[in-house]
C-alpha cells in the first residue's frame, strides 16, 4: 500500500463508522436504534420535491458553473440577508457538496503547511465537530484545542480565545448552534470576540451556521459577520439546506465570504468535484425562496424532544447533559461510569450490544462521554433511553 503521508495524517470518520455499523447490524436482523448521526427524520418540504422533478422535466441535467449556478446564488445571497442578517453579492457567496466540501476547500486554500508540525495554527473549540481537525490535519496545519466545559454552556469567553491565538494562528472555527453541544453564542460574547479579533489581523474565521434555524434560545440567531461588519473581509460564513429543510441527501451548502476566498475555493472545487449536482442546486433555490412557515414547528418539535431526552437522560444514575441551545444533539457526561467501563468508546460499544448507536465523546475531542442525536421521533427516543438506562443499570 501506499498512503500519502496527508491521508496518513487524518482518521476514518466515528461518526459515520458507528452509523455504518449501526446500518449493518440492522441488515442482519439486530434491533438497533441509531441516535449516531445527525440528519432530520422529517419528509424534504413538498415544494423543495417539485422543484428538483420539474428540473428533471426540463432536462437540467448538464454541467453549471463550478461555483453553482447564478439563480442559486442568488437565493443564497436571499438567504443570508433574511436569516443571517448578513449583505452579500451573488459574486462572494460559492455553492458547493454540502457544507462540509466548502469548509475543506476554504481550509485547504489557505492552510500552509510546515515542515515537523510548524505550519498555520488553527483554533478549534472542543469538543467540536469530528471534521474540523481531521481537516486541518490533511492541509497540514496544526490544531488548537480551545476546551470549553458544560458548566460554562460549552462556551469560551473572549479571554479564552486571547490566551490561545499565537503568530501562527491563521484560523478560528466558530460552530453556533453548535456540533455536537448544541451551544449557541450570544451577540455579547461574539461582540467581545470580535474585538480580540480587532487586535490579531491575520486571523480569520470560518463560521459554520449551519444549524441556525434549529435554535431554542427564543431570540435571533447572532452571527459574527452581521455583528462585526469591518470583520468582514476575513470571516467565511458556512450555511445550507441540510439540516433547516431535511435535506442531507441531496448535498448543497452554500459559503459566503471575501471574494478572493471564494474564488480560491471555487479554483481547488473545479479540480476536486466540479460543479455541485444540477438538480440539487434547483431544489435548493426553492428551499431558500420558498415558503419558510414550517421551520417554526419544527423547531418546535425538537425542542420536545430534546426536553424528552435531557429529562430521561439526566434521571438515569451516572449519566448526566446540560440543556442544548440549538441543534438536535445532547453530549452526555458518563464519567460516574469510566471506572465500570474504562473509557467512553467501549461504553459506546456497550450500548451497541444493548440495541442503541450514539457516538462516543472522544470522537469530539472530548471525553468520558457520548454525543445523542435526537433528529429521530419520540417513540424511537423514549425506547433508546429506555435501553441506555436498562444498559448501565
Amino acid at each position: 500500500m501506499h498512503i500519502s503521508p496527508a491521508l496518513a495524517r487524518i482518521a476514518p470518520s466515528q461518526t459515520t463508522a458507528m452509523t455504518d455499523r449501526a446500518t449493518q447490524l440492522r441488515e442482519a436482523g439486530h434491533d438497533v436504534i441509531s441516535l449516531s448521526v445527525g440528519e432530520p427524520d422529517f419528509a424534504t418540504p413538498p415544494h423543495v420535491v417539485e422543484a428538483a422533478k420539474a428540473a428533471l422535466d426540463r432536462g437540467d441535467t448538464r454541467y453549471t458553473p463550478v461555483g453553482g449556478t447564478s439563480r442559486l446564488k442568488q437565493a443564497a445571497a436571499l438567504h443570508f440577508a433574511r436569516d443571517l442578517g448578513i449583505v452579500v453579492p451573488p459574486e462572494q457567496v460559492t455553492v458547493s457538496a454540502g457544507g462540509k466540501q466548502a469548509i475543506f476547500h476554504a481550509l485547504l486554500a489557505t492552510i500552509s503547511a510546515g515542515s515537523s508540525g510548524g505550519g498555520d495554527e488553527v483554533i478549534v473549540p472542543a469538543p467540536w465537530w469530528v471534521s474540523y481537525p481531521e481537516i486541518v490535519r490533511f492541509a497540514g496545519g496544526r490544531v488548537v484545542p480551545l476546551h470549553t466545559h458544560p458548566r460554562h454552556g460549552f462556551r469560551f469567553s473572549a479571554a479564552d480565545l486571547e490566551a490561545q491565538i499565537g503568530p501562527r494562528t491563521l484560523w478560528l472555527l466558530l460552530n453556533s448552534p453548535g456540533n455536537p453541544t448544541g451551544a449557541c453564542f450570544p451577540a455579547e460574547t461574539l461582540l467581545a470576540i470580535g474585538e480580540v479579533l480587532r487586535h490579531h489581523p491575520r486571523v480569520m474565521v470560518l463560521s459554520d451556521d449551519i444549524y441556525a434555524p434549529i435554535n431554542y434560545t427564543g431570540g435571533r440567531h447572532a452571527t459574527l459577520a452581521n455583528l462585526c461588519p469591518d470583520l468582514s473581509d476575513r470571516i467565511l460564513t458556512i450555511s445550507g439546506v441540510s439540516k433547516s429543510h431535511a435535506m442531507t441527501g441531496f448535498r448543497i451548502g452554500v459559503a459566503a465570504g471575501p471574494e478572493w476566498l471564494i474564488r480560491a475555493m471555487e479554483r481547488l472545487q473545479s479540480h476536486s468535484s466540479g460543479n455541485p449536482c444540477s438538480i440539487s442546486q434547483a431544489a435548493a433555490v426553492a428551499a431558500f425562496e420558498g415558503p419558510q412557515d414550517f421551520l417554526a414547528d419544527w423547531c418546535g418539535r425538537f425542542r420536545a424532544r430534546r426536553d424528552l431526552v435531557v429529562a430521561a437522560i439526566n434521571a438515569i444514575p451516572g449519566l448526566s447533559t446540560p440543556v442544548p441551545d440549538g441543534a438536535f444533539y445532547c453530549m452526555v457526561d458518563a464519567e460516574p461510569l469510566m471506572e465500570r467501563f474504562g473509557d467512553d468508546a467501549a461504553l459506546a460499544l456497550h450500548l451497541l450490544e444493548h440495541g442503541v448507536a450514539i457516538v462516543p465523546a472522544s470522537a469530539f475531542g472530548g471525553r468520558d462521554g457520548f454525543r445523542i442525536s435526537f433528529a429521530a421521533d419520540e417513540a424511537r427516543l423514549v425506547e433508546a433511553c429506555r435501553r441506555i438506562a436498562q444498559a448501565v443499570a
